[in-house]
């Protein structure tokens, strides 16, 4: 008996030193099944928050993508979005992205698929052979998929990307003129359709299932099935197949990973969607509509892209803030500081570039994530009573609430050109007391720490003098 309890002893210490990745394939991040707006992963409530590169981490050989994750760790930061690069690279110089990662240099693409011996590939270097996969691609995705792993950081693996414009598609493995299979003699407009593709639907097929083979053991994976699928004539129905083809693909694992749908910029309302979809992904969800129309859906509603509102931080802070505090559980802003040789995001960006992003971003950032982690947020939803209206002209308010509990609640101006002015926050608030704690989502201080006492609705709170935005954490006292 007392050698059997050394040699218990001895296996629970290994199991406290070991790497978490290396029993990673027990459970994968999933939705949390008691409130599946939100995660579960490694056994913890999660929201997923992140301010990434370019999605070109894997498929550019020229980024260090460990020092990048360090640099996501740094900050708490926990989601990181890439493309698989079997299908989609672009062009240098696409939509005036400076220093882009998606777009290596010439030689340094690296995809599953294997270069042949005949050279001619657009991109430079030997075409591809659709028939054969490229193992040191696949040595360097399990590396980041592990590294990922130990800094605590979950990738959305983008299976597949339209093509915008003749430019992509003239660099696409896909293309006839850079596979010597003799495929892909399609117009790019019908690369992702089921009638179309020229013979490529077999190929696609082929990828899903490599991919999902190669990523089975791994639990911080999610795969999303194409980006922005509603530019480039991609098809619902190829959505809906692909879809089909990963769980297929995962069916005799014992637990499934994750799939995305990315729906629409802006906001749409999601009708008939495939059961398969755990996690409906939108670009540029500001104002966050794409919560309010998409809740009664019980899954997950993510903002995977930001953008295109100029390079100053606020629209892009104010955009998770919103985001999350409106019940969204995914928010990633495009950090176009993370370039090849700038892994650690101090790349200095021009004035024209379509976003934002860089080191004083992310501390932001981790503001938010530390705000909702210091809630149970799993026991929260949307709460559009306990802010009395009217708000003043020029002020957006949005509250999370477990109700008589907690609340989480987010102020922001709407436009800084004209800025509203508010000095009183009236709540419908249950009879009690309540810690509240106002904090900066810029510096993350706290503004001002305040006790009230309340005999019902209408209770009155003063609101500190704020520039751009204010969050305020509200907690019932218990004694």
């Amino acid at each position: 008996m007392k050698t059997k309890n050394i040699a218990i002893t001895l296996l629970l210490g290994f199991l406290q030193l070991a790497d978490y990745s290396l029993f990673a394939a027990q459970r994968p991040i999933e939705l949390h099944p008691d409130n599946p707006h939100y995660f579960l992963w490694r056994g913890k409530p999660t929201v997923l928050i992140t301010s990434g590169e370019h999605y070109g981490a894997v498929l550019n050989l020229d980024f260090n993508y460990t020092k990048y994750l360090q640099t996501l760790a740094k900050n708490k930061l926990n989601l990181t979005r890439t493309f698989i690069g079997g299908a989609y690279v672009e062009p240098q110089g696409a939509f005036n992205i400076a220093r882009n990662t998606l777009a290596p240099a010439s030689g340094r693409f690296i995809c599953p698929w294997a270069r042949s011996r005949e050279p001619g590939y657009a991109g430079g270097g030997n075409k591809f052979d659709l028939n054969k996969w490229d193992e040191q691609y696949f040595k360097r995705l399990h590396d980041f998929i592990s590294t990922a792993s130990k800094y605590g950081v979950v990738v959305e693996i983008n299976l597949f990307c339209p093509f915008y414009e003749e430019s992509q598609w003239k660099l696409s493995p896909f293309n006839i003129i850079n596979n010597i299979n003799n495929i892909g003699n399609v117009a790019r407009t019908n690369v992702y359709t089921l009638d179309k593709n020229g013979g490529l639907l077999a190929y696609q097929e082929k990828m899903v299932r490599k991919i999902v083979e190669e990523l089975k053991d791994y639990d911080n994976v999610y795969y999303e099935i194409c980006n922005e699928p509603y530019f480039g004539g991609v098809t619902m129905e190829w959505q809906h197949h692909i879809a089909d083809v990963i769980m297929d693909a995962q069916k005799n694992y014992p637990y499934k990973k994750l799939i995305s749908q990315n729906v629409a910029n802006h906001k749409a309302k999601i009708t008939n969607p495939h059961p398969a979809i755990s996690i409906f992904n939108f670009h540029y969800a500001a104002p966050p509509e794409a919560v309010d129309m998409n809740y009664q859906l019980n899954k997950v509603i993510g903002d995977n892209e930001t953008g295109f509102r100029g390079t100053n931080d606020f629209p892009y802070r104010s955009e998770g803030w919103e985001f999350i505090i409106a019940g969204g559980g995914l928010y990633n802003n495009l950090d176009y500081s993370f370039a090849a040789g700038y892994e650690d995001g101090t790349f200095i960006y021009p004035e024209k570039q379509p976003g934002g992003g860089n080191p004083q971003f992310r501390q932001q950032m981790q503001i938010l994530v530390e705000f909702i982690n210091s809630f149970d947020f799993i026991r929260m939803k949307p709460d559009k009573s306990v802010i009395q209206p009217p708000l003043p002209a020029g002020i957006s308010a949005r509250a999370l609430s477990e109700p008589d509990k907690a609340y989480a609640i987010y102020l922001r101006q709407i436009d800084l050109k004209k800025k509203g002015k508010i000095e009183v926050l009236k709540l419908n608030l249950k009879p009690g007391f309540y810690d509240m704690t106002w904090i900066s989502p810029v510096t993350g201080k706290t503004v001002l720490n305040q006790t009230i006492s309340t005999t019902g609705s209408g209770s009155e709170v003063r609101v500190p003098e704020f520039d751009e935005d204010i969050a305020l954490k509200i907690v019932r006292k218990t004694e």
